[in-house]
Parts: structure tokens; sequence; C-alpha cells
């Protein structure tokens, strides 16, 4: 008994400790006046993979699902070919499918 009431004590003084620096590690600092962050106008805005959005395509459904279906059915083939014939090269060779695997 006197095992289990230190072991809760410690476990209740650790939890007592935890809480304590979680509180003060996501405390606002209230003295401090925030920054007035506003992108300037004059700049124009960065963008990391590309300076401009890129415009949406006018592509049907139906033909994109044609083409995601047409490189499905190569990587099967390609897969199937594999296991008829394990080779190193056929296991790193590439498809004829237009998308990059």
């Amino acid at each position: 008994m006197a095992m289990f009431l230190m072991v809760l004590c410690m476990s209740l003084l650790a939890l007592a400790v935890t809480m304590m620096a979680f509180a003060g590690a996501t405390r606002v600092q209230a003295s401090q006046p925030q920054p007035d962050v506003r992108p300037n106008p004059e700049l124009p805005v960065q963008r990391f993979f590309a300076d401009a959005p890129a415009a949406q395509p006018t592509v049907p459904v139906s033909v994109l699902l044609a083409q995601i279906e047409q490189h499905i059915r190569l990587e099967q083939a390609a897969a199937e070919s594999f296991i008829e014939h394990p080779t190193a090269a056929s296991l790193h060779g590439r498809t004829t499918s237009p998308f990059i695997h």
C-alpha cells in the first residue's frame, strides 16, 4: 500500500510540473505589442513553386480517367511481367506510360 501511495504522489508531482511547464510555454506575452504584418501591395506575392497560380485545365474528366486507366493497365502488365520473369532490369524498367512513377 505504501508503494502505491508513493507512486501516486510522484505521478501527481510529475503531472503538476508538466502542467506548469506547458502553461509557461503556451502563455501569450501580453506586454509585447503584436507587429502589424500586412503584405506590401507594391511587391508581388512570392510563391514557393510558381510565380503565378496555374490556370485550371479544361480537360474533360472522362479523358483524365481514360489516361489513369491506361496507366494502371501498363503498370499491372509490368508487374505481371516481373512476376513471370523476375530480373533486376525488369524491376527497375519503366513502362510506356506518360505518367512518371
